[in-house]
């Protein structure tokens, strides 16, 4: 097994409860990073936590809720009060929901950029103290979807494409001082992501079973996949990246509207 070289290093990653962030959680720390849990559920922190600490692994939960300044501001000082400092910052929480230029509510709009695109926004901006001291690295969990225009999910394409620029602004403001910010854009994954937006089980096992024919490659992803080029990318492998989107789509992004 490669060695990714993340030993000791401090990790903070959101939305890792469940889905990609959680995924991204377990990969980095069986790679020897130290994590820190962010999430707004407590149970669900603490069951990953306990699922990497059964593996040796170091990891802390940490809840808040991003979308509000005084908790986003306390998960980064949290982290840093008990890990000592911070390398790598996974922004992996985020919503969906369906809506159209005609029906998406104002109210719809702020919750989606508030959780997809503030967030992140502000979590960078808070941690950047601590990773510019450290010479770390940001990745962002944007999606297909912020590249590509698909009907019915306004909001949620428009604030992921609002991820991409702010990845590649940032990357070139922060290159001079040795932090890299790089972004990956799953395709349809199996997460509780669909679920939480008012998917029943029935419609969702329909959506998974569509979305095999609109991914080339005729299957969903698991977030193991994505979370495996996360790894890569906050690892010095990817050393000379930064303001890439790397999209692990199951080629999606390549297909016309069908």
């Amino acid at each position: 097994m490669r060695d990714m070289g993340i030993r000791g290093k401090i990790a903070l990653v959101t939305g890792a409860s469940s889905g990609i962030g959680k995924a991204a959680a377990i990969a980095l720390a069986r790679e020897g990073a130290k994590v820190a849990l962010v999430g707004r559920s407590l149970p669900a922190l603490e069951e990953v936590a306990a699922q990497i600490r059964s593996e040796n692994g170091v990891a802390e939960a940490v809840p808040a809720d991003i979308t509000k300044e005084a908790e986003a501001k306390k998960c980064i000082e949290k982290t840093v009060e008990i890990f000592g400092g911070l390398d790598i910052l996974v922004n992996a929480a985020g919503i969906i929901a369906t809506g159209s230029i005609e029906n998406t509510t104002l109210e719809q709009w702020d919750a989606m950029f508030n959780i997809n695109t503030r967030a992140v926004f502000y979590l960078s901006q808070l941690a950047l103290p601590y990773l510019i001291e450290r010479k770390g690295n940001i990745v962002n969990v944007s999606s297909v979807n912020g590249l590509r225009a698909f009907p019915n999910v306004l909001a949620y394409c428009v604030s992921k494409a609002a991820v991409e620029q702010l990845t590649r602004c940032a990357a070139l403001e922060l290159a001079p001082k040795g932090v890299r910010v790089n972004a990956v854009n799953p395709g349809v994954t199996i997460t509780n992501l669909h679920r939480r937006s008012g998917m029943s089980e029935e419609q969702y096992a329909q959506f998974l079973e569509r979305s095999k024919t609109t991914h080339p490659l005729g299957r969903v992803g698991r977030p193991e996949e994505i979370a495996d080029v996360i790894l890569f990318l906050a690892s010095p492998h990817a050393g000379w990246i930064t303001g890439a989107s790397y999209v692990v789509d199951g080629g999606r992004s390549q297909t016309c509207l069908r």
